[in-house]
């Protein structure tokens, strides 16, 4: 069976979405929907010439238009939102009218946890709403429950994820892969976590630790970031000891930033400068974005699960490592493949009907057993390291 696809937004997660969807999705038709006209007809004209396909057709649509998109999403099997998150939940509401298969790119717990409240309406539907797909939140969560599967037994999961440039430049060592206010938002304010089976709140840019990675990465300094294990840890709570996700960057980079925070430079309410009211953030992103962003990006991403636990009545760990990196003849970077194709698979997996129905958070989404074969088709090499202790 073929299957009629519709990706709003025509980003760089979005472009890599309606790609994937091209490759495996059994797909006769890809809509690019974005307010920018020249930028879905660009996004559309490229995924055609990688695919030797005139498969993808550009449309000029407004999100905040909801009469327009709901006309659009007529009879589209899945639908794929890469726009910003605050359009997510009428987005969702329009899916289910239509009845679309439905998942997101998330960005704000808070409205996740309003899309799952629909899940009724959407079970009478019969498709599936699954929000905040991804990188982190998104395939480090469905990762850690493939870990978890391992086990008979288990009790505590730690997740590291992280996007890098392959060359980085000092003094940040970083650059940007997505929309700089994101990054912000991950290093100000409170993650929740599981400790000792409840959900606890965790200050971010804290509990830095060292891990080491194959080369070329070697050592890597991990801290706390907020929002990237979504609605997991109340989905969890009471069946995990642990469960907790920090960020993965080159050495310094930790420091720097912290220093930055202290500053205030992090901070949104305006403050007087000079008789002007200037938001320490606006300023902050004003002078830093031009430092870390970068025309073509080289990158490299990781992904590192443990899970620890019982096996056949013994301790045992699962170790689970995923690294992606920068592809020179597509030109995806790592960050848009391991973004954009966890929810192209989500949006495949609900179209051919293999996942839950109803609103379902990512964590009870997609089984390990469905993503290992996802991950084969793509050529990802989940390395799985299994020990007693």
């Amino acid at each position: 069976m073929a299957y009629r696809y519709a990706v709003m937004g025509a980003g760089r997660q979005g472009i890599s979405s309606a790609y994937d969807l091209g490759r495996f999705g059994s797909a006769d038709d890809i809509m690019i929907m974005d307010i920018d006209e020249e930028a879905a007809r660009h996004g559309a004209e490229r995924i055609n010439q990688l695919l030797s396909n005139n498969i993808a057709r550009s449309v000029c649509v407004d999100a905040s238009d909801l009469p327009s998109v709901k006309k659009h999403l007529q009879g589209v099997h899945s639908t794929v939102s890469a726009v910003p998150y605050f359009f997510n939940l009428e987005l969702t509401q329009v899916a289910i009218e239509v009845g679309s298969n439905f998942c997101d790119l998330g960005g704000n717990t808070q409205i996740v946890r309003d899309q799952l409240k629909l899940n009724n309406p959407a079970k009478e539907a019969n498709i599936s709403i699954t929000p905040d797909c991804g990188l982190g939140p998104g395939l480090n969560v469905s990762m850690a429950v493939h870990a978890m599967d391992f086990l008979d037994q288990p009790e505590e999961v730690f997740i590291w994820d992280g996007g890098l440039p392959q060359n980085p430049i000092p003094p940040w060592n970083y650059q940007l892969t997505f929309h700089i206010n994101g990054l912000t938002n991950e290093y100000f304010g409170d993650a929740f976590f599981l400790r000792n089976w409840k959900v606890s709140p965790i200050p971010g840019l804290t509990e830095l630790e060292t891990l080491s990675f194959p080369d070329p990465l070697g050592q890597l300094e991990a801290a706390v970031t907020t929002g990237g294990l979504s609605t997991a840890p109340w989905t969890f709570e009471g069946k995990l000891k642990t469960l907790e996700n920090k960020t993965l960057r080159y050495p310094g980079h930790w420091k720097t930033f912290q220093a930055y925070k202290e500053l205030g430079l992090f901070e949104e309410k305006p403050i007087p400068v000079n008789g002007q009211d200037v938001a320490p953030r606006d300023l902050f992103h004003t002078l830093l974005e031009p430092k870390i962003r970068a025309e073509r990006i080289r990158d490299i991403c990781i992904i590192r699960v443990e899970c620890r636990g019982l096996k056949d009545n013994n301790p045992a760990v699962c170790t689970l490592d995923l690294i992606e990196t920068y592809d020179e003849t597509t030109g995806f970077t790592a960050m848009e493949k391991l973004t954009g194709w966890h929810a192209s698979i989500i949006a495949i997996l609900g179209a051919k009907g293999q996942l839950p129905k109803g609103a379902v958070p990512v964590e009870l989404a997609l089984p390990g057993h469905l993503l290992q074969n996802e991950a084969n088709l793509r050529n990802w090499q989940i390395k799985n390291q299994f020990s007693w202790h």
